[in-house]
């Protein structure tokens, strides 16, 4: 009876251990719930701005609204230790757009996908799905340095005519792509290359008429396409996941924001989605 009854002690004392670690699990979150604490980048227009204007500030609204609580903002530069500075601090409790399955944060199921892409001036390219187009030889060609397009560029001889930015810049001052964008409506670049986001938001305000065109056909080179997640501090999953059922309940939502914002959105098969006004 003494050995039963030890048995028993042991295994009720490990079924309390068990509880507690599920219990410290579901509680360990060091999340604030009061308000939406979010670390952003104050000068990073499309994306979010001091005076939250960027398609991240919008969908910070969103969640929030979701959440019953106010948007409360921890503004640092998006550059070398954003993630140790802000994240990792505490100072926030979630980043609105980063790429799915980075190890710096614990990423959210994508709440979109997207591409570079590919500008042009309306009527000059038209037709044109890839960087081995035989009409890119010996054209002027801007790209960002640094980027993944860069590496296409290399395998289709497209080196020799490149306008190289810069990458790391203090968009407070001086933003790379909406020089590259005003110079090919100007006609001193024949095409530009950016990521989506930034390309398809700029475009839509260029002095004249251009074609943004997302790099979903290559056939060369790294891939062009990435989802983006919501990032949360490593180990906080009740966050996650509370995050992830307001993705899919706000999906249509979020996508008419991006949509909005001249965003090209892409479905898991590769094809765009059409929202709202169509994207080329």
């Amino acid at each position: 009876m003494r050995q039963v009854g030890l048995v028993l002690t042991v295994l009720f004392g490990f079924s309390l251990f068990g509880f507690s670690m599920t219990a410290f699990a579901q509680t360990s979150d060091l999340v604030d719930r009061t308000s939406l604490r979010v670390c952003a980048d104050p000068a990073n227009k499309p994306f979010s701005t001091k005076k939250r204007d960027g398609f991240e500030n919008k969908i910070a609204e969103l969640i929030a609204g979701e959440l019953g609580v106010k948007v409360k903002y921890t503004w640092f530069p998006q550059s070398v230790g954003f993630i140790r500075q802000t994240l990792d601090k505490k100072k926030c409790d979630i980043i609105i757009g980063y790429v799915s399955a980075h190890e710096l944060v614990l990423n959210s199921n994508p709440y979109y996908k997207t591409s570079y892409v590919l500008i042009h001036r309306k009527g000059d390219f038209e037709g044109i799905k890839n960087l081995d187009d035989p009409r890119l030889k010996g054209k002027k060609i801007g790209v960002i340095a640094g980027t993944p397009p860069v590496t296409i560029l290399a395998l289709n001889d497209l080196l020799d005519n490149i306008k190289s930015y810069h990458r790391m810049v203090d968009r407070r001052y001086f933003s790379p792509a909406e020089q590259m964008i005003d110079e090919i409506a100007k006609g001193d670049l024949d095409v530009g290359l950016l990521w989506g986001p930034i390309g398809g938001y700029f475009a839509k305000s260029a002095s004249k008429p251009l074609t943004v065109v997302p790099l979903i056909n290559e056939t060369k080179g790294g891939r062009m396409a990435y989802r983006i997640t919501f990032g949360v501090r490593r180990g906080e999953k009740v966050w996650k996941r509370q995050l992830n059922r307001i993705i899919r309940r706000k999906q249509d939502e979020i996508n008419k924001i991006l949509s909005d914002y001249g965003i090209p959105l892409i479905d898991e098969s590769g094809a765009l989605i059409k929202v709202g006004a169509e994207v080329k």
